[in-house]
């Protein structure tokens, strides 16, 4: 047996290993001093169920930040695999900082915390918990005030593209392991 490669932790280091780690595309998204703030965003995630708490990384110097900061809200919405564009739209530096950003998409009228596009495969409507410095960026922790699900494929991203999900796998045979699912 070979012993594992280890390299440098450099952040180009860091940057090609988790690019191995697949993970679902969102945009973040505030309203705040008469603009509408939004980025692409891969760093989302569930923290809490009681309290609802859900988190995303972003980093401090990015106009997002001073929005949700400002106004103390946020939205969230998880991307479909029919809304790679938007995807890429967000992705795009200064792209999501006018108040027009979301002038030509359709978005949902529910939502105060930030624009939500139709279509989404999922979102969250969050009140800003805690802003938690990590490194080089922000963990905005929000709790949740409303959430809803169209469903939908989800759009993917690994490494450094968009994917999509493929078929599932076949059923595997009985274990002694739980099946509650991950972090059940």
């Amino acid at each position: 047996m070979s012993a594992p490669v280890r390299s440098a932790v450099t952040a180009d280091a860091l940057r090609a290993a988790a690019r191995h780690w697949p993970t679902g595309v969102a945009v973040l998204s505030a309203r705040w001093g008469g603009e509408e703030h939004a980025k692409t965003v891969s760093s989302f995630s569930t923290l809490s169920l009681d309290p609802p708490l859900i988190g995303v990384a972003l980093s401090p110097r990015s106009p997002l930040a001073a929005a949700v900061h400002g106004s103390g809200r946020f939205a969230v919405t998880v991307l479909t695999d029919r809304q790679e564009p938007l995807a890429r739209r967000f992705a795009t530096p200064g792209a999501g900082r006018s108040a027009g950003a979301f002038a030509d998409l359709p978005v949902r009228a529910e939502p105060v915390g930030g624009p939500v596009p139709t279509g989404s495969a999922a979102w969250f409507e969050a009140e800003l918990h805690a802003e938690l410095p990590v490194g080089d960026h922000v963990l905005l922790v929000g709790r949740v005030t409303a959430v809803g699900a169209d469903g939908g494929r989800p759009l993917l991203h690994h490494a450094a593209r968009y994917r999509l999900l493929g078929p599932e796998t076949p059923p595997s045979t009985p274990t002694s392991f739980p099946t509650r699912g991950v972090g059940a």
